[in-house]
Order: C-alpha cells, then sequence, then structure tokens
C-alpha cells in the first residue's frame, strides 16, 4: 500500500482542476483589455514609423573639417558716420583688418532710416594730406600776419553771420594730420586775402581814392570771398562737440550761415579752391569771385589747372606699357585717382546722416577669435570723446543662412527651441548713454548637425549653429577709441 501511495504521489502528468478551465467575467475583461493595449501599441508604432523620422539627440566633440564659419550680420551704428565705420576680423590665427569683400553700408538719418547707399567698408580713399607745392613752414606763413582767423564760440556766431562763406578747419592740436595741414590751410587763406586786396585796389583806383594800410586791412576782411578759419577743438571743446567733430581735422564749409558740406577730397589749395567755386554755382546758378580766387590761387601754387580742365577726364596716354608701370601711365593713373575724389567731393550730398547700417558676412577661422565695429580713418584722427558705438542688432547668426528656412519647413526634425537659440540677439539694443564705454559680446558657438534617419548618414550642408550669448558694458582710457566687439568661441 505504502508503494502505491508512493507511486501516485510521483505522477508528473496530473490532470488540472476543473474549476480552473472555467471562465470569468473578470477574466474576460482583462483579457480584452490586453488585446486592447497590444494594439494600439502596434497602430502607435506602426504610424510613428511611417510619419518620419524620430528625434534622437547625442552630444558629441566637433568634428567638423570645415576650416571657416560664416558670420551674417546687420548691425545699425546709431551715431557713426560711415565716413569712419570699418570692421574688423581678429582670430588666434591672425589679423584681418577693414573686412571689405561682403559687407555693405548705408547712411541713416535722426531718424533710423536708410538714406542712401555708401558704399562697401572701406576706409575713406587716401587722399592727399598736405599741398606738397607749399613749402614754407607755419611760422615763414605768419610772418607778414596769421591769415587763417581763431575762432572761438562767440566769433565763430559773429562770422556765421558776418560771412557769407565760412569755410572752418576744426582740428586739435596734438592730432598729427592737423599738424601737417597747417602750412596747406594758411597758404589757403593767403589767397583769400590777397584775393580781396586785389579786389578792394581796384575799386579804389576806379573810384580814384588813395586807402592807407589800416583802411585796406579792414576793407579786405569784409571783401573776403571766403573767410577761412580754424577752431581748436582742445581748448573750445563744447563748440566742437555742439558742431558733432568726431573726427580731425573736419574742413567744415558754412554756406550763408548754414552748415553746406564736409570737404574730403585732397587737402591741397587748388583742388580746395577748385571745389568751392562748384559749390557757388550749385547755390548761385554761376561762378562768381570764386573763379578769380581759383586764377589766383594758380598764381601763388605756380600751376597752370583751370577750372574746365578739372572737370575732364584725364586722357589715357598713347603710349601703352602692359605693366602699367611706364612714366606716362603712372602720371595718368595718379590723375585719374585726383579725378575719381574730386568727382566724389563735388557729387557727395552731406545731410543728416548721423547713423550707419551695416550688413553682409564674414568668413572667420574655425578658432576663438572676434569682430569689432570701429571708427578708423586713414587721413583723421579719430576723437575718443565723441566716439559712440551704441548699436542695434537687427540679426547675428552663424552658418549658411538657408538652414534656418529648412528648420522652419521642417524640412529637418529639431529640438525644442531650436530657432531661438540660432540668433539670440535678434532685435538687441545696446545704448551707451556715457563717453568712454561699449558693449563688448561673448558668443559660446555650438556646432549641430542632422542625421538622415533613412540612411545613417550626415545631411548635406546640414550643419547648423546655436549661440549662447552674454553681453557685459566694458570701460575705456579716455585716449582709447571705443568699439562693438563680438567675440566668439566654436
Amino acid at each position: 500500500m505504502a508503494s502505491r501511495r508512493w507511486a501516485a504521489n510521483l505522477d508528473m502528468y496530473r490532470k488540472v482542476p476543473v474549476d480552473l478551465l472555467e471562465g470569468t467575467k473578470r477574466g474576460s475583461f482583462m483579457s480584452y483589455f490586453a488585446l486592447f493595449i497590444m494594439f494600439a501599441l502596434f497602430l502607435a508604432e506602426t504610424r510613428s514609423f511611417l510619419s518620419g523620422p524620430i528625434l534622437v539627440t547625442d552630444l558629441s566633440l566637433d568634428g567638423s573639417k570645415e576650416k571657416k564659419i560664416r558670420v551674417n550680420f546687420n548691425i545699425t551704428m546709431m551715431d557713426m558716420s560711415c565716413d569712419y565705420a570699418t570692421v574688423d576680423l581678429v582670430s588666434s590665427l591672425g589679423t584681418e583688418q577693414n573686412v571689405t569683400q561682403h559687407v555693405t553700408k548705408y547712411k541713416l538719418d535722426a531718424e533710423g532710416v536708410r538714406k542712401g547707399y555708401h558704399g562697401r567698408n572701406k576706409n575713406q580713399k587716401d587722399i592727399i594730406t598736405s599741398d606738397t607745392l607749399v613749402t614754407e613752414t607755419l611760422d615763414e606763413l605768419h610772418t607778414n600776419g596769421e591769415d587763417a582767423m581763431s575762432l572761438d564760440a562767440t566769433t565763430f556766431e559773429f562770422a556765421l553771420e558776418e560771412y557769407s562763406f565760412l569755410f572752418v578747419d576744426f582740428y586739435a592740436s596734438w592730432c598729427s594730420h592737423c599738424k601737417a595741414l597747417s602750412p596747406t590751410w594758411e597758404a589757403l587763406a593767403e589767397v583769400m586775402r590777397i584775393v580781396a586786396e586785389d579786389t578792394v585796389i581796384s575799386e579804389s583806383l576806379e573810384e580814384g581814392t588813395q586807402l592807407t594800410r589800416e583802411q585796406l586791412e579792414e576793407a579786405h576782411k569784409v571783401r573776403l570771398p571766403v573767410m577761412v578759419a580754424k577752431v581748436d577743438c582742445v581748448m573750445h571743446e563744447q563748440l566742437c562737440r555742439d558742431q558733432k567733430i568726431s573726427g580731425y581735422p573736419t574742413l567744415r564749409l558754412f554756406a550763408d550761415g548754414k552748415f553746406k558740406a564736409d570737404y574730403l577730397a585732397d587737402r591741397e589749395v587748388i583742388e580746395m579752391t577748385h571745389w568751392l567755386a562748384s559749390v557757388e554755382t550749385e547755390l548761385y546758378g554761376n561762378v562768381g569771385i570764386m573763379e578769380l580766387v581759383h586764377n589766383v590761387a594758380n598764381e601763388y601754387m605756380g600751376t597752370n589747372e583751370t577750372l574746365t580742365s578739372m572737370k575732364e577726364i584725364p586722357k589715357t596716354p598713347q603710349r601703352h606699357d602692359p605693366a602699367g608701370k611706364s612714366k606716362e601711365q603712372v602720371e595718368w593713373s595718379e590723375k585719374m585717382s585726383k579725378h575719381r575724389r574730386r568727382t566724389e567731393q563735388l557729387n557727395r550730398k552731406d545731410e543728416d546722416h548721423p547713423g550707419c547700417n551695416l550688413s553682409g558676412f564674414l568668413w572667420v577661422d574655425r578658432a576663438p577669435g572676434n569682430f569689432h565695429i570701429q571708427a578708423r580713418s586713414n587721413s583723421h584722427d579719430i576723437a575718443a570723446h565723441m566716439t559712440n558705438v551704441s548699436h542695434e542688432v537687427h540679426h547675428l547668426s552663424f552658418g549658411n543662412p538657408g538652414i534656418k528656412y529648412q528648420v522652419e519647413k521642417g524640412l529637418v526634425t529639431y529640438p525644442p527651441n531650436f530657432l531661438e537659440t540660432m540668433n539670440p540677439m535678434d532685435g538687441n539694443v545696446y545704448v551707451n548713454p556715457n563717453e568712454h564705454e561699449a558693449f563688448h559680446h561673448y558668443l559660446k558657438i555650438v556646432t549641430t548637425e542632422f542625421d538622415d534617419p533613412f540612411t545613417n548618414t550626415k545631411k548635406n550642408n546640414l550643419q547648423a549653429y546655436q549661440l549662447q550669448s552674454n553681453s557685459q558694458l566694458s570701460f575705456y582710457r579716455t585716449d582709447i577709441i571705443p568699439e562693438a566687439k563680438f567675440s566668439y568661441d566654436p
């Protein structure tokens, strides 16, 4: 009996009790619920597979083989003239000043409205900063008296009311360009004095009167065709501030008591008298006393350039040297350069253009560096205390600008807020209320590459750059010109 019980206990294929095989409502509900969940998951996975790529992010070192990164920008300098605004590029691999190829400048009025295309980002053209035909020193020219009148705030207002033409040299005593110009400016003033004296003497002879030297001196001051004057901006700083003088020397012409134009062409006596004659023609319809001024200047300088000949385009030399180095070609090239600068000055329209809009793109090294906007000129010394680099960033981004279009159109899958990180500085305004200060911007660049989910390879040209920006106000020494700096770290 014991052996039979032991044999029954060893049965490994016992039957399941009938109670466990019976269906219940609870079991049926759980079964239907499980089937529903599995079917829903199946549909969701199928839909996700068919709908497109899935966003998967991964962090890795930047393995790009590109040596350059493109910087796209559109920045307005609120209180900097396009004549002085330049873009410089600095990186750990080198320095490139005055980048010109893909940067354009537009003049802006006081309301920030574009008033005219200024040109490529470039320095003022290399002009002649002093007249080589004036061989005497300033002291030698002052032997018979100082003809260029020194003005202060009071006498400046008097001169505006007294003279039809007032030509003023706003200078600084420490300015190297101003010192080089001084003899030329005094020579121009002497030409005006000679014209005035000749006019007064001719009139007195016609009238049969004899003038004493004192009477002649007083008469010639009244009959000056152009009052040539100068203002020391170190001694009369407020007057120069009121005139918004930001570079020395600034040669400014006033006609009938109002601002007419700044002279930016060659600083030679003949060139300036030719320009004054053109201004007279523009204002009054014909050349009057300025033709006599130009003739006297020719005699004074020992030249023979008439107003008509200076308007003509220099003739191309008959003898042609392929290298362009023959004497005739060199002379012709110099004459053409002077003719271009002369023509640009004549066509220049000086209105109220306090601002400058700079836009375009730069190719920068894939290394830490910066680009900055600064006032600079080859023929002026910039006044640091009058340099205001307040600016508005309309747009600043890195990389191919077409990437943003593809992202916006949903052609690639991107993380949340990705678009905002591509150009976080857009629309920001940075105002410098005080002198000798400027905002510096620091940009950390994060490279983002997009994979093709179907081939598991990098998409062609789909490389975007996210930016982390930080700005701070920097302070400068009084002798350093402020700059709007944008530092980047790829």
